[in-house]
Order: structure tokens, then sequence, then C-alpha cells
């Protein structure tokens, strides 16, 4: 994969999140030992030229909203992918 140090670590832990899980921006960051990375991992999230394959879609606003996503359809298609792994709103 191609992006910075930071990007690489982030997209690595979230081919672990499994089908029809979320986590949140801030449980990704605690996770690879940034825990005030928050905000970084949502921008990771939303460089990632890799989706769905690197599924950015599995993360999710602390507040339980779905955050934003780059890739062609915005929320509403990660809404719909969510949904197509069996995550429940």
């Amino acid at each position: 994969m191609q992006g910075t140090k930071f990007q690489n670590k982030v997209w690595r832990y979230l081919i672990k999140i499994p089908k029809g899980k979320v986590k949140t921006y801030k449980q990704v960051a605690i996770a690879i030992n940034r825990p005030k990375s928050a905000r970084a991992v949502a921008n990771a999230c939303g460089k990632n030229p890799y989706a769905p394959r690197v599924p950015c879609h599995r993360v999710i606003r602390s507040d339980g909203s779905l955050g934003g996503f780059s890739s062609a359809g915005g929320t509403k298609a990660k809404k719909r992918l969510l949904k197509k792994e069996g995550f429940s709103f």
C-alpha cells in the first residue's frame, strides 16, 4: 500500500475489523497506539484509495453517526456497504 507510515498503520488495522462490525475513529487511534490521533485517523480514512478492500466504511464517529466517506456515493454508499455486511443502525 502506498501512503504515509501513519496511513499504512491505520489501513492495516482497518483490514482487521470484521464484516458487520464498526469501530470509532478514537478506537482505531487507541488500537494503533496513537490515542490522541482520532482526527488523523479520520483523515487517513478519507485518503484511503483502496476502499472497500481496506474497509474505511467500518469506522464511524464516537457519537454513532456515520462520519464521512470519500469514495463514490459518499455517506449513502457507506451506509449501504454497512447494511450489506449486516450492521444495523
